[in-house]
């Protein structure tokens, strides 16, 4: 591939915007097939990226292509999905309608069932999941900030992708095991739901014990489960994701020596559900939670806290953040 060869990003939110401005920022033709308001924002401003590492990137709207036009796939060699998973199945068939059928498509989404879906609605397409491990914060006006760190990494295939994509401010990784990197991130992404509930910055969850003994719970009885499944996971940070919970255990001043990368973050960071919440959006909860429980019913093994967890989102959708307490939960 090259950086001439369009690509299209599927459902540009702030995933999408922020690494589709990063690609059109050096170089590659990047269409944005994104929601009007989306668009409106980016044509009036033009699209500002910015990260708490001190990335500071403008992208001129001529220098993408905005529309809301499925049509646009019509040309693409490479389609990013960035749709929420509920949306999957309506953009694959999109896809599948406009979209050659040589362009290769990499799900850029949460949990496991997305790629499926595409796979399974594009047969002939080149699908490849894919795992993005930082938060990206819609500011407005056209501004996205990644507030967490971390590389994309992507399924290996016959078309190498990962150092065609790789760049300074944005690096790809090729996975020849890309359902263990996605299980790890799946662990650390049940997290997005107690942030939700918390309404903390996840900075300040981190730093509260009872808020990590809970965490620490809710990642053991999904390590059960997937132990019940003979499910391997590749951990999203440096410590394997069997050793997390006990981590996550310790008296904050140590956790805040052992763990000192996590709390490498933006200090106003929160996580997606949380954003979902406060804007009154559907969450992707059945996406992660509702996995677990999904799972663990299969092998009789119990998920009581992850069970919590999801009422607790369904009954705050449409009503904003709770602010629970971890004696809440």
């Amino acid at each position: 591939m090259t950086s001439q060869q369009p690509v299209v990003v599927a459902g540009a939110g702030a995933i999408g915007c922020f690494v589709g401005g990063l690609l059109a920022a050096r170089g590659h033709d990047v269409t944005l097939l994104a929601r009007r308001r989306v668009m409106d924002e980016i044509t009036e401003n033009g699209l500002h990226l910015t990260d708490f590492g001190g990335l500071d990137v403008d992208v001129r709207a001529q220098d993408l292509t905005l529309t809301d036009d499925p049509n646009c796939l019509k040309t693409a060699a490479l389609v990013l999905v960035t749709v929420k998973t509920a949306d999957t199945a309506a953009m694959a068939h999109e896809i599948n309608r406009n979209a050659p059928k040589d362009a290769v498509v990499i799900s850029l989404q949460n949990g496991m069932e997305a790629a499926q879906t595409l796979r399974n609605i594009l047969p002939a397409h080149d699908v490849r999941a894919g795992m993005v491990p930082f938060n990206v914060v819609p500011v407005g006006a056209g501004s996205y900030h990644r507030s967490t760190s971390g590389d994309i990494v992507i399924e290996a295939g016959q078309t190498p992708l990962a150092d065609h994509l790789s760049q300074p401010d944005l690096v790809f990784e090729n996975s020849d095991d890309i359902a263990a990197v996605q299980w790890g991130k799946l662990l650390i992404n049940l997290n997005n739901a107690l942030n939700a509930l918390s309404g903390l910055t996840l900075q300040a969850q981190l730093l509260s014990r009872p808020w990590r003994l809970v965490m620490a719970a809710q990642m053991v009885e999904a390590l059960n489960v997937l132990k019940a499944h003979g499910i391997q996971t590749r951990s999203s940070t440096p410590l394997p994701s069997g050793l997390i919970p006990w981590v996550l255990r310790l008296p904050t001043p140590i956790f805040q020596r052992v763990a000192a990368k996590m709390l490498t973050i933006d200090p106003t960071a929160r996580t997606s559900m949380s954003y979902d919440l406060e804007a009154g959006k559907p969450t992707e909860i059945d996406a992660l939670q509702g996995v677990i429980i999904r799972l663990g019913a299969e092998k009789s093994v119990p998920t009581p806290l992850c069970t919590r967890v999801q009422q607790h989102i369904n009954q705050a959708t449409g009503r904003g953040i709770p602010h629970l307490s971890p004696t809440d939960i």
